[in-house]
């Protein structure tokens, strides 16, 4: 039996599970399940509720606290630590050692994108009958039309190309060799027309990437082909912009102003999802849609995003870096799995062999040797997952920006690097600046600020007995520490040159129309 005849057999019964096994009458076809991923930009482990509640935060996530409980939580699921090299992970299904794109996020002066060479998964969800759209941030290039997201598998885009921009005016403002830049960055495109989306200017756009997803749903007819909507909204991400309303039921709890415009942030992107939720129900949809809910990486902790108890922040490979949020809600989902927490070995990668493969029935033919496994049996079964390791990153090039020439070899354990095996996590060289265990602002806890050794370059970890990274046993357990370095040396030796261009300046915006937008 295919793949497609066995996904159109898992819908059927699963209909028959949620409609507590009262028959329904079977149909010549079943419509692939409609598949919504909604991507949250710097949420903090410990920033959404159900796991904040615990831990002394007064951040609000009612709706997602609510389809996480109904669905699927992931409880051991992994992102990369900082916004493009995860964003390229689920789009390509690649560790970014194989793309290039293992140092830094991208910038908007460097001509880089992911390289035009790897078959994407909106490509393979087009190739399995999808309509694909994507509403929000794409930060994956830009400097050539053929890097944006329309020429990458999608045919509708709206939304910013860069990060960072401003939440109502949709501005982007950079220096590149002294020189001053600023231009808009927001966009509609349909195919191969690209448009500057000015008419949004002044929009908050967490409303704007709401309504959008919206008005896609309301669209779809019954005939029309199933509907992937990927959807990474520019929330959680700064700058600290929220209407007020949003912020005002946090006023008594809160005080430090930076973590209440966040608290606000949160509830607004939160509410969001429940208009949406609620519009999958209006329009019949809900019964035959995946959602998927993930984070991109972890918290910046310096600006009061929140990973407690995890060890460290956004930008570093300690848990508090890499541990996502995430959870799979659908009513398609069989019975015994909803309402639980999984505990399978699940990474971003994963999602592209899992989504494309058992979810549209698809085929993985012509990409390049993927990293990720299709987990769908561990979520759905609650079966072990087939990742047994995981590559967090190597980047010899971790403290430096510019002057990046030929790949430093052989490997050695100064560089920055992290993999886990099994139970067991080593971090070698500089984990990240920011290594502490960071409790939330309004909880009165006090942080716990670690003296790194002088001169330390290896820590190893049991993760499953230590999940907070409190207890280096590397000198304990020299023999894992050998078998960890050799496994970093061989992935190391797979590593292709680094995708890190110099600046061009002539990427200003005030060369394009006032636009950040394809300049080469």
């Amino acid at each position: 039996m295919d793949s497609r005849a066995v996904l159109t057999l898992f819908v059927l019964s699963s209909i028959l599970l949620f409609k507590d096994n009262v028959c329904v009458a079977y149909k010549k076809t079943v419509t692939q399940p409609h598949v919504l991923f909604i991507l949250a930009d710097d949420l903090g482990f410990n920033d959404v509720s159900y796991n904040g509640r615990n831990h002394g935060s007064a951040m609000k996530t009612t709706t997602i606290d609510k389809l996480a409980a109904e669905g699927v939580t992931l409880g051991n699921y992994y992102v990369q630590p900082i916004c493009t090299p995860t964003r390229s992970q689920l789009m390509s299904g690649r560790y970014q050692i194989h793309t290039g794109l293992y140092h830094r996020n991208f910038y908007p002066d460097r001509p880089q994108c992911l390289p035009l060479d790897e078959i994407t998964f909106p490509q393979k969800m087009k190739d399995s009958g999808y309509a694909t759209h994507m509403i929000g941030k794409w930060h994956l290039g830009f400097h050539k039309k053929e890097c944006l997201p329309t020429y990458r598998g999608f045919d509708t885009f709206l939304g910013y190309y860069l990060g960072s921009e401003g939440y109502f005016n949709h501005n982007r403002s950079d220096s590149v060799e002294g020189i001053k830049m600023n231009g808009y960055d927001f966009h509609r495109d349909v195919g191969e027309n690209l448009t500057p989306a000015w008419e949004y200017n002044g929009q908050y756009s967490t409303f704007v990437f709401t309504q959008e997803a919206q008005n896609i749903l309301r669209q779809h007819k019954p005939t029309d082909k199933p509907i992937f909507l990927y959807l990474p909204y520019q929330a959680v991400h700064e700058p600290m912009e929220v209407p007020e309303q949003y912020t005002e039921p946090f006023k008594d709890k809160i005080k430090d102003k930076t973590r209440l415009q966040l608290a606000g942030i949160v509830s607004c992107m939160d509410e969001g999802i429940a208009n949406i939720t609620q519009t999958l129900k209006e329009t019949g949809l809900y019964d035959n849609t995946i959602m998927i809910f993930s984070t991109d990486n972890g918290g910046p902790t310096i600006l009061h995003y929140n990973n407690w108890p995890l060890r460290g922040a956004k930008g570093t490979l300690w848990e508090g870096g890499v541990h996502g949020v995430g959870f799979v809600h659908s009513p398609l989902l069989p019975a015994q799995v909803q309402g639980t927490v999984n505990k399978a070995f699940i990474h971003v990668s994963d999602w592209f062999p899992t989504i494309v493969q058992s979810i549209a029935g698809g085929q993985l033919n012509g990409t390049k040797p993927l990293d990720g496994y299709d987990v769908w049996d561990s979520i759905i079964k609650g079966t072990s997952s087939p990742r047994k390791e995981l590559l967090h990153n190597i980047d010899p090039y971790f403290v430096k920006v510019t002057n990046i020439t030929q790949l430093p070899s052989p490997f050695t354990p100064n560089i920055h690097a992290a993999l886990r095996v099994g139970d067991w996590k080593i971090l070698t060289g500089n984990p990240g600046v920011y290594n502490g265990w960071i409790p939330p602002l309004e909880s009165g806890i006090v942080p716990i600020q670690p003296v790194m050794p002088e001169g330390k370059n290896i820590w190893l970890f049991n993760i499953t007995a230590d999940p907070d990274e409190k207890y280096d046993v590397a000198y304990k357990n020299p023999s894992v520490v050998k078998m960890m370095l050799a496994k970093l040396a061989e992935y190391y030796n797979t590593t292709v040159p680094v995708l890190w261009p110099d600046p061009d300046p002539n990427c200003d915006p005030a060369n394009h129309g006032g636009v950040w937008g394809p300049w080469m």
